[in-house]
């Protein structure tokens, strides 16, 4: 980890959003990382005021290149949060700047739905795609279970985790989308060659900590202690 990386780490309802109570509810993280020698940027599921946090990269002297989602939930994307609310996301994000927004293959159809973004504004990824921002790569990894077509980001020794892998637990496995025995998969097989020194920014503050190595998450997160499908699925499979 270098002076050169850019990285932000930030929770909804505390560094932005601060008069949003659905933001300061749902505890969601956005992500900001880039290269400070080129300037570039890019956001991480920008949801509930995408203009405040283009101010926020702006004001470190960055700009904002691009977008990455890691699934298509209202709070991560924007859209309409399971009637409780409307949450400005991608869509508004767009109004203002004109960058592409990289998501998952297996996410494009459901992003369209529930946000109404085009698809020539997505950039459709496969697993083991890499992208550069700056002159860092971020390697995206498929992550299905949570969503069809979750997405980890790996850059810099860091692994932005959507909800996919919480400090303690994991995504939700009975949402429209949702596939228990594909999480068990990518926790078990999709995730294993993460090393142990890589430090977990998951999607959600659900934890004491916001972040940690993944050495301590795999010695302590409860999703990943059941030692077979079966056992995991009993416990965890909704």
């Amino acid at each position: 980890m270098t002076d050169r990386f850019y990285f932000r780490q930030l929770l909804s309802g505390l560094d932005f959003a601060l008069d949003d109570p659905v933001a300061e509810q749902m505890v969601n993280f956005v992500y900001a990382f880039g290269d400070r020698e080129t300037g570039e940027a890019v956001l991480v599921d920008p949801a509930y005021r995408p203009a405040e946090l283009i101010d926020l990269v702006e004001a470190d002297d960055m700009r904002v290149s691009a977008v990455f989602a890691t699934h298509y939930h209202a709070d991560h994307v924007g859209g309409n949060l399971g009637g409780r609310a409307q949450i400005a996301g991608i869509v508004e994000l767009l109004e203002r700047i004109d960058v592409p927004i990289h998501v998952q293959a297996d996410e494009v159809e459901w992003v369209t739905k529930r946000t109404g973004v085009g698809e020539d504004s997505l950039v459709a990824h496969a697993a083991g795609d890499v992208v550069a921002v700056g002159d860092f790569e971020v390697s995206l990894i498929h992550t299905p279970g949570h969503t069809p077509g979750s997405q980890c980001l790996l850059v810099n020794g860091r692994l932005i985790s959507g909800d996919t892998l919480f400090l303690d637990g994991c995504g939700r496995t009975d949402l429209p989308g949702s596939d228990p025995q594909e999480m068990y998969r990518t926790l078990t097989q999709r995730l294993s060659d993460i090393s142990d020194d890589t430090i977990l920014f998951p999607g959600h503050l659900y934890s004491a900590d916001p972040s940690a190595p993944m050495g301590d998450v795999r010695q302590h997160n409860r999703a990943l202690v059941p030692a077979s499908a079966e056992q995991w699925l009993a416990m965890f499979a909704r």
